[in-house]
């Protein structure tokens, strides 16, 4: 809806830049925020509670990141001129929810974390990722990436989804810090 709305402005008002700058800027602002609540669950890596999840805190932010940083360095080596849109079923679904439901996918092999990781691989890997956050404004709008569930997302759909991704996995990780 708010979309919409958005779009009729720009094509009326000249000054549309300024709209999708101010649009661009709150969708880095919830990145970063999101980069922030990792930062803040990291000294909580070793935390673990099986009736919530068999990984760890560390492994849930781990995970986090290596998908933030997998899909941006996917982005940034895509071919724009290649992205088609199809439609899929599974990411309207998902859309329509704004939900991942725990414990229905598994994680492909290039974002399972495979080592047990500390809290300078953490940092390590957050510093990258905020990086790449920052490369994103400079990417084409037909960057794309695909996902194994939801086919090829381009950059407005991959931001939807690392935003929902991460939230998902931030979750899992508050609730293992407040209950375990």
């Amino acid at each position: 809806m708010r979309a919409a709305i958005y779009k009729r402005c720009i094509n009326k008002n000249p000054k549309s830049n300024q709209v999708w700058d101010f649009l661009n800027t709150i969708i880095m602002k919830e990145l970063n925020d999101l980069l922030q609540q990792i930062e803040n669950a990291i000294p909580h890596w070793e935390k673990h509670n099986t009736t919530i999840s068999q990984a760890t805190v560390g492994w849930q932010l781990d995970h986090s990141l290596l998908v933030i940083n997998g899909i941006i360095s996917q982005l940034a080596q895509s071919n724009p001129n290649h992205y088609q849109w199809r439609p899929n079923w599974k990411r309207s679904y998902i859309k329509l929810r704004n939900n991942i439901p725990r414990g229905k996918a598994k994680a492909p092999k290039q974002v399972r974390p495979v080592d047990n990781t500390s809290i300078e691989d953490l940092q390590n890997k957050l510093a990258s990722a905020k990086n790449n956050i920052a490369l994103l404004e400079k990417l084409d709008k037909n960057s794309y990436f695909t996902h194994p569930y939801f086919g090829d997302l381009n950059l407005k759909a991959t931001i939807w989804f690392l935003k929902l991704h991460t939230r998902h996995h931030l979750k899992i990780v508050n609730n293992i810090i407040n209950k375990g």
